[in-house]
């Protein structure tokens, strides 16, 4: 490696870095209780904002909501995020989201998402794994205000189904492919 590409690399290394700190990323508590609510309400804002999601509601034996992750890159980059997993709308663990990527990226930007686990079986490889990754193969359901996103046939195919809502910033598209997901306590 060229002294010129490790400067480079260095370079691009503490600017993802710095431009994710400098996101302001509202899961900075440690607490539960300040976790539980925004969890709340993300779940409401997805209830309210996206009546079609409503199947994958009654539908889903497990929701994994993590109201805000953040993400930022310029050639190296990486994402964040906390939630929490709830089953029958009661918390039952709490889990981060983190992602590292290298490649043609940059930019900044926050996003929301949630993993509906369709069937008992993914469920428990999710909450029984030492450390659980989303993979390609995962369905996206994107929602559209007012409109249906044909969730009838994706949930009788997909185990998990994740919906990816409220982005914001100046980075193309979010995909939750190689996000790796954790237990933690808080």
């Amino acid at each position: 490696m060229t002294q010129m590409n490790r400067r480079v690399f260095a370079f691009s290394g503490l600017a993802a870095i710095t431009a994710l700190a400098g996101c302001s990323n509202p899961i900075g508590s440690e607490g539960a209780t300040v976790l539980d609510a925004r969890v709340d309400a993300a779940r409401d804002y997805l209830r309210s904002n996206y009546p079609s999601l409503e199947q994958l509601f009654r539908n889903a034996h497990g929701i994994l909501y993590i109201p805000v992750v953040s993400e930022a890159g310029l050639f190296i980059g990486g994402a964040y995020g906390r939630g929490a997993l709830r089953i029958n709308d009661a918390t039952v663990d709490y889990y981060s989201a983190t992602r590292a990527s290298i490649g043609l990226q940059i930019g900044a930007q926050q996003y929301a998402h949630a993993l509906f686990f369709m069937t008992e079986q993914a469920l428990s490889d999710f909450r029984f794994s030492p450390g659980w990754a989303a993979s390609a193969d995962m369905r996206y359901a994107t929602p559209r205000q007012g409109g249906s996103m044909g969730t009838e046939t994706t949930t009788q195919f997909s185990p998990v189904i994740a919906v990816v809502y409220g982005q914001s910033g100046i980075m193309a598209g979010a995909s939750l492919a190689g996000v790796k997901y954790n237990r933690f306590i808080p």
